[in-house]
């Protein structure tokens, strides 16, 4: 009996992430048999939660026991959660699930493997539709348990019912977790009594749920980039049209506004605020939430310009325009107005994030600053004539409002980058180019 095939992990170091449970042995089984015809390197991790007392000791040492039998390797990692409760606030799950990922990026990062597996199955996916559909959520809801950055699900098409009939199958020992019968916690009662209701009235309903799930997400991700196309980027800021549909609207205005600032904590209250603009004439404003880490500093708003809705961060109060030395090191800018410097960028990268500016970052000469543009600026865009950096404004059709507050990185009156706009011929990536970075 073969749950999945591993051919797509061939050739890759991959480690499980091990609890002992009846999912992870299945797992880690699965792809132990598979592991030699694809050239798997196999290894696992176990996270003991300091939760249960003795019974979490338990699991942690039927976990060594069997990899040791089955000579996989294996790291252990114990952290005590509910210290971490004390300390940090929040659920146990929640921290728990914290640390879990934590030390899944960790393991990643180091280079010692390509991928994390995890032994979430198609019954898990039906469990978290049905519990966000009750909360209430939308299309983007449905992306439910997904696979990202390094982080694999190989028994994503598998029930628990599959799962249970092959480990008995091939007599595999296991450990049970005894909080997974307590329905106090939402997700037990979800498994033990709503999911087997609802197969009551149709024996296929988690795979049916899964199925709807899939279907969901992939609508989602075509209308978010009908969306994202949609968007007009101007000299850092964004501008979604009035007359877009209503549902590519909504989308467009959330995008623009994680653009800006993504952890603003926005609110299905700000978008009817920014919605109410496109029957009001141009000038009006609403101001917008920030993240903690931008409150004080900046200010983030939304303001009817035109047959556009123009998404704007700039600094609070009144700016300093500079200049301020330019490092060409990964910065947060705040003044004149924020932007940031990243490192080591790579074309997926730029790809996902239009905005920025994608530049050789040791191609900069020594003693650039960040300021607003001056009179006599010069200019020489990427593959274009040399002309004055007022010029390449007008021509661009940047308007006044934006152009007097706009950052660029100079040296004297040569400009080498317009922040938000465009770079300088001198300044692009080559294949000579050994750091290169993004600005935005």
């Amino acid at each position: 009996m073969t749950l999945f095939d591993a051919k797509k992990y061939q050739n890759r170091r991959i480690c499980v992430a091990f609890s002992g449970g009846i999912d992870s042995v299945c797992l880690l089984h699965a792809l132990k048999t598979q592991a030699e015809g694809y050239n798997i390197a196999l290894s696992a991790v176990h996270i003991e939660h300091g939760i249960r007392g003795e019974e979490s000791l338990r699991d942690m040492h039927f976990c060594e026991e069997l990899c040791e039998k089955w000579q996989i390797p294996l790291l252990v990692r114990r952290v005590d959660v509910p210290k971490l409760v004390r300390e940090q606030g929040g659920s146990v799950e929640e921290v728990a699930r914290a640390v879990r990922y934590g030390i899944f990026r960790e393991i990643l990062k180091n280079g010692t493997v390509d991928l994390v597996a995890t032994a979430h199955h198609a019954d898990d996916v039906a469990e978290t539709i049905l519990f966000r559909l009750a909360r209430g959520t939308g299309p983007a809801g449905m992306h439910a348990i997904t696979e990202y950055e390094g982080i694999v699900r190989p028994l994503l098409s598998v029930t628990r019912e599959e799962i249970a009939t092959y480990v008995a199958k091939n007599g595999l020992p296991h450990v049970e977790d005894s909080t997974n019968s307590d329905e106090n916690y939402t997700r037990n009662y979800i498994r033990h009594t709503a999911l087997p209701a609802f197969e009551k009235i149709h024996g296929n309903a988690a795979r049916h749920l899964v199925e709807f799930a899939s279907l969901a997400a992939e609508e989602d991700e075509f209308l978010q980039k009908l969306a994202e196309d949609a968007i007009v980027h101007v000299a850092g800021e964004e501008r979604v049209p009035v007359d877009l549909p209503d549902v590519l609207f909504r989308r467009a205005c959330l995008s623009c506004m994680r653009h800006c600032a993504e952890d603003g904590g926005y609110s299905r209250a700000n978008i009817a605020e920014i919605e109410g603009l496109r029957s009001l004439q141009s000038g009006r404003r609403v101001s917008l939430p920030l993240p903690e880490d931008l409150k004080g500093f900046a200010a983030l708003y939304a303001v009817r310009e035109g047959n556009h809705i123009v998404f704007a961060l700039s600094v609070d109060g009144t700016p300093l325009h500079g200049p301020y030395p330019f490092t060409a090191k990964p910065q947060l800018y705040l003044s004149p107005a924020p932007f940031e410097v990243r490192e080591e960028a790579n074309e997926t990268e730029r790809s996902e994030k239009k905005r920025w500016l994608y530049v050789d970052l040791d191609a900069f000469p020594d003693g650039c600053v960040v300021r607003t543009r001056q009179e006599g600026d010069m200019f020489t865009p990427f593959h274009a004539p040399r002309k004055t950096l007022k010029k390449f404004l007008t021509d661009r059709k940047i308007p006044a409002r934006i152009s007097k507050d706009l950052p660029v990185i100079a040296k004297g009156s040569e400009v080498y980058v317009v922040v938000g706009v465009e770079i300088a011929d001198s300044v692009r990536v080559s294949d000579k180019t050994t750091r290169r970075g993004l600005i935005g």
